[in-house]
C-alpha cells in the first residue's frame, strides 16, 4: 500500500511541475517585448536609421507585429515577433558600428 501512495505522489508531482513549465512558456513575453524595445533603440542611437535602413525598419515591423499579437493574447507569435526584432536590430547595431568606426 505504501509503494501505490509513494508512486502517485511521483506522478502527481511530475504531472505539477509538467503543467508549470508549459504555462510559463505560455505566459506574456513581457521579457522578450522589452528587450526587443531595448534592441531598437539601442540600433536606433547607433544610427541603424540610416546605415542599416531594411534592418532597422524590419525590426520596427516586429515590433509593432509583436504588440499586435500581444493585443490578441497570441504571445506564442508575439515573442516569436519579439525575439526576431531583437535580432534584426542587434544586426542592424553592428552594421551601423562598423559603418561608422570606417567613417572615422
Amino acid at each position: 500500500m505504501q509503494r501505490k501512495s509513494l508512486f502517485s505522489w511521483k506522478v502527481l508531482l511530475s504531472l505539477l511541475f509538467i503543467s508549470g513549465f508549459v504555462s510559463g512558456c505560455a505566459g506574456i513575453p513581457a521579457q522578450e517585448m522589452y528587450d526587443a524595445r531595448q534592441a531598437v533603440l539601442a540600433a536606433k542611437n547607433a544610427g541603424a536609421a540610416d546605415y542599416a535602413p531594411e534592418l532597422y525598419s524590419e525590426a520596427e515591423t516586429l515590433v509593432k507585429s509583436a504588440k499586435l499579437h500581444m493585443n490578441d493574447r497570441d504571445y506564442r507569435r508575439a515573442r516569436d515577433d519579439a525575439e526576431r526584432a531583437r535580432a534584426k536590430a542587434m544586426e542592424a547595431r553592428r552594421v551601423s558600428e562598423a559603418a561608422t568606426e570606417q567613417i572615422n
